[in-house]
């Protein structure tokens, strides 16, 4: 008999509301999660970026958002977050090849996106498809740290 072993895989969701402390929320779910699969050397990478993205979409947007966790199996964890707004911002709309600045020292913000593309290991975004009432869904952007990236 022929026994399979399942890579290891696994994948959170969580949905957040439209509220100020939903990067915090966020922060302390990547940790459990990470912490709990014994992901540690990706923590403060995966906190921040994470962090970041859903900050973005409480600041950008009046509607909810979602985090989604994956770890890919060879390595590779992805972290999604979807919100209601269309525009894909840069880092996320350009190639990888392709840099943004960082913000200027006295800048109140803008520094978040610039993280993004200092510390993963890959990203993108993409629009999500419209409804049947012909409105769009959102946008879902995305980063994946490991995997040697």
């Amino acid at each position: 008999m022929v026994t399979v072993a399942l890579p290891n895989t696994w994948v959170y969701a969580l949905r957040l509301p439209h509220d100020p402390r939903a990067a915090r929320v966020a922060r302390m779910t990547v940790r459990a999660a990470l912490q709990g699969h014994g992901m540690h050397e990706f923590l403060d990478v995966v906190e921040l970026l994470t962090s970041e993205l859903v900050t973005n979409t409480y600041r950008h947007t009046k509607g909810p958002a979602s985090l989604r966790l994956t770890a890919l199996g060879d390595g590779r964890l992805r972290v999604g977050v979807w919100d209601s707004h269309p525009r894909i911002p840069a880092p996320f709309s350009k190639r990888p090849d392709d840099r943004v600045p960082p913000a200027p020292a006295d800048a109140d913000n803008g520094r978040g996106l610039h993280l993004v593309q200092q510390y993963a290991d890959s990203w993108g975004g993409w629009p999500l498809a419209d409804d049947l009432r012909g409105r769009g869904a959102g946008k879902l952007l995305w980063f994946e740290v490991g995997g040697g990236g």
